[in-house]
């Protein structure tokens, strides 16, 4: 399953990150470890953060994917699952026709 991840960085720790010269590295060594399908950077909710797409096999995967984030840069995180068109336009519209057709 998709997964957005939406990230807030704590301004203490980013400001020390970036003082200490190692936001680069910590981002880099964060990016490795979840692999994410898509990465954006840019201000969430008035402070520095991001958007990461990663995938998600089950939910004890939660943890793997949240902790870098909250202990390397003391995020707050927000998740949530995400589809694509193709998802849309194959098992997901099936069932929604399905459920229109029943509840519609």
């Amino acid at each position: 399953m998709r997964v957005l991840l939406t990230f807030s960085i704590n301004p203490d720790k980013g400001d020390q990150l970036i003082k200490e010269g190692r936001i680069g590295e910590t981002m880099a060594s964060i990016l490795e470890d979840l692999q994410p399908e898509a990465a954006y950077f840019t201000a969430v909710e008035g402070t520095r953060g991001g958007f990461l797409v990663v995938n998600m096999e089950d939910a004890s995967q939660m943890p793997t994917l949240t902790e870098p984030l909250l202990l390397g840069l003391g995020a707050t995180i927000q998740m949530q699952p995400v589809m694509t068109p193709e998802d849309l336009q194959g098992a997901a519209g099936e069932a929604l026709q399905q459920m229109g057709q029943k509840y519609g």
